[in-house]
């Protein structure tokens, strides 16, 4: 038998001897002190695990989102960086859910407008509303067509007739193929499509629209954002185009990409 074995007996009668308290004492309270160590360490696994639901929750939400913001810090052990972490997890959470919801809500607003034939998607990062430059305009061109002002007066019907989508910030895009535009009265395809960009903006917070004017800006793109091979004729065709931006908000600055599907 190992000697040291044989001594703890004789060194607790010591110790208990020499201190006062008897043995039951002293059992009592290592009993108490191993209860609250065992006490910690459940507290601290179920913490961890709560923790690991928290960061799994999270993960599944930015892989819908593709949030690159979200990242995990490598963290200590200690129940106090534990609880943090917990709570920072669930505060994210709660944050991308309803900023899903927002967005889930815009787009399922916003697909009145593809009962008109127009579409609706994610494109840099920003919600689009996409307006065939065709429908709108006659070749090199900047006067809205009868065709082109009817499909406004609809897309405007849709955004007025509900206050979120009316107090949103747009801006009109306009876009062109890539055959060059020389000379004339717009110069180039910066300027034509600016102008056209124009012409839809003025018409919107016009009378044929009646927008609020403070919400809504233009910008003119040439040809260099292609939705399309500017190759062949259907990809040109395709280029030829405006479209009404929905401008984020500035806690909407996060990927959108996987909210829709395309």
């Amino acid at each position: 038998m190992n000697r040291c074995l044989l001594a703890v007996p004789v060194l607790l009668a010591s110790l208990v001897g020499g201190c006062g308290h008897s043995e039951d004492e002293w059992r009592a309270q290592l009993a108490k002190y191993n209860e609250l160590q065992d006490s910690s360490e459940a507290k601290k696994a179920e913490l961890e695990k709560q923790l690991a639901e928290a960061k799994q929750h999270v993960a599944d939400l930015e892989k819908q989102l593709q949030d690159a913001g979200a990242d995990v810090k490598k963290m200590s052990s200690t129940l106090e960086d534990q609880e943090k972490a917990l709570a920072e997890y669930k505060a994210r959470a709660k944050q991308l859910e309803a900023i899903k919801a927002r967005f889930d809500l815009l787009r399922k607003k916003l697909d009145e407008l593809t009962k008109l034939g127009l579409a609706v998607s994610i494109r840099r990062n920003r919600m689009v509303i996409s307006l065939p430059g065709d429908v709108l305009f006659d070749t090199g061109k900047v006067e809205l067509k009868k065709e082109g002002e009817d499909i406004l007066k609809k897309v405007a019907q849709v955004i007025k007739a509900d206050k979120s989508l009316a107090d949103r910030d747009y801006q009109v895009a306009g876009h062109t193929d890539n055959q060059p535009l020389n000379g004339g009265t717009y110069q180039d395809n910066w300027g034509l499509s600016l102008m056209r960009a124009r012409s839809v903006l003025i018409f919107l917070v016009g009378k044929g629209g009646a927008l609020p004017r403070a919400h809504w800006s233009a910008a003119g793109f040439a040809d260099t954002d292609p939705v399309a091979n500017n190759g062949n004729k259907d990809g040109q065709q395709k280029n030829r185009r405006c479209d009404l931006i929905v401008v984020p908000d500035v806690d909407e600055m996060i990927d959108l990409t996987k909210l829709t599907k395309e």
